[in-house]
């Protein structure tokens, strides 16, 4: 469905009240634009908003009026059931569109998807019962990582199974899902491209980020990623096709592998994010346009913004406990804190971030 493109004063309808959708939310709000949050569980994003309903993805009297109210629906995860987005379609815009989330919701649709562009993934096989699971690794190997199709995120729905590893304890420890296996990729460095597609095809993306994990929990990015300016075009290039490929308005991530092979490297892709993403988190304080407002554009039908970086850049995520130096953040010059408005610190929550701006050189 297509529209005009929205004006300041008009309204975006986001699903998902995460500070993910808050950030979009104050982002929204700079450009003179409201927002209508839905969601079934109240969170940080409920905070700032112009409005806010509370109610379930499969209620369609509550849908239908927030579909009235704003004038395009974006969402802040991936994990939108695709009934809610098919009656949203059919009433506004949603953007990203529905065969992008259909496509990353699923692994094994999404590699697949990947592989049918030309771009490389680890090699995978599909994983329905045990004796699937035990083909696949007499085909891939030892070690490999055993994935859940739908619902994973931050290290959830998935197993390393080693040598000597029980295939079958592994497989109910995924509540015997659908899963996908993945042949493990001997990598040197994680990276990831945050870019964005308008409604017209315009394309821009932020540099290469260079992401570390700890416990499968993005903890620290660094900009420009330690990467050949071959690669990082390489890279950029691949998250532009994709996009293309998907008829993709608003921002997309794409999570990769560099591996380095003798003496030369390549990317291998791992996983496509329908939405802005904690990789680019930096771009708030370190970029011409952060990705928040950038996906404000593309989604309205604006131009794009310049993804020029302002220096050197490290971000460092906040989980859990560690929200608790805050004081400490604030009284270090140059670091820019920001916090989500989440009340409680659980383990392995996100709870805010931080983020260095240094001089080039």
């Amino acid at each position: 469905m297509s529209q005009p493109a929205l004006q300041p004063g008009d309204t975006i309808g986001i699903l998902g009240s995460g500070q993910l959708g808050r950030m979009i939310a104050m982002a929204a709000a700079r450009l003179g634009l409201k927002t209508h949050i839905y969601c079934p569980d109240p969170g940080p994003a409920f905070d700032v908003c112009a409005t806010f309903t509370l109610a379930a993805y499969e209620d369609e009297k509550a849908l239908a009026a927030f579909a009235d109210s704003v004038g395009v629906v974006s969402y802040e995860f991936e994990n939108v059931p695709a009934p809610t987005a098919g009656f949203l379609a059919a009433r506004r815009p949603v953007r990203p569109g529905a065969r992008a989330l259909a496509i990353t919701q699923d692994r094994w649709d999404e590699k697949t998807f990947l592989n049918g562009l030309g771009i490389p993934t680890a090699p995978f096989a599909r994983v329905d019962n045990v004796a699937s699971l035990e083909a696949a690794l007499e085909t891939l190997g030892r070690p490999a990582v055993l994935k859940t199709r739908r619902f994973g995120y931050d290290g959830k729905g998935q197993a390393i199974i080693r040598a000597g590893d029980d295939a079958a304890s592994a497989f109910r420890s995924l509540g015997e899902q659908p899963c996908v296996l993945e042949g493990f990729v001997s990598f040197a460095r994680e990276i990831s491209v945050v870019g964005a597609r308008g409604v017209d095809g315009s394309f821009a993306a932020f540099d290469v980020c260079e992401n570390e994990h700890e416990h499968h929990i993005l903890s620290r990015t660094i900009v420009p990623a330690q990467v050949s300016e071959t690669t990082a075009a390489a890279a950029i290039e691949t998250t532009g096709k994709i996009a293309a490929a998907l008829d993709y308005v608003g921002v997309i991530t794409v999570e990769m592998f560099l591996v380095e092979e003798n003496g030369s490297d390549r990317i291998v892709i791992n996983e496509i994010a329908p939405r802005v993403h904690n990789s680019g988190h930096w771009t708030i304080d370190g970029a011409a346009t952060s990705q928040f407002e950038q996906h404000v554009r593309a989604i309205c039908g604006w131009p794009l913004g310049s993804p020029r970086r302002h220096g050197r850049i490290e971000m460092g995520n906040l989980i859990g406990a560690q929200a608790d130096a805050w004081p400490e953040l604030l009284r270090e010059p140059g670091v820019a804190l920001h916090l989500y408005g989440k009340h409680e610190a659980r383990a392995g929550r996100k709870m805010g971030h931080w983020t260095r701006v240094l001089p080039e050189g």
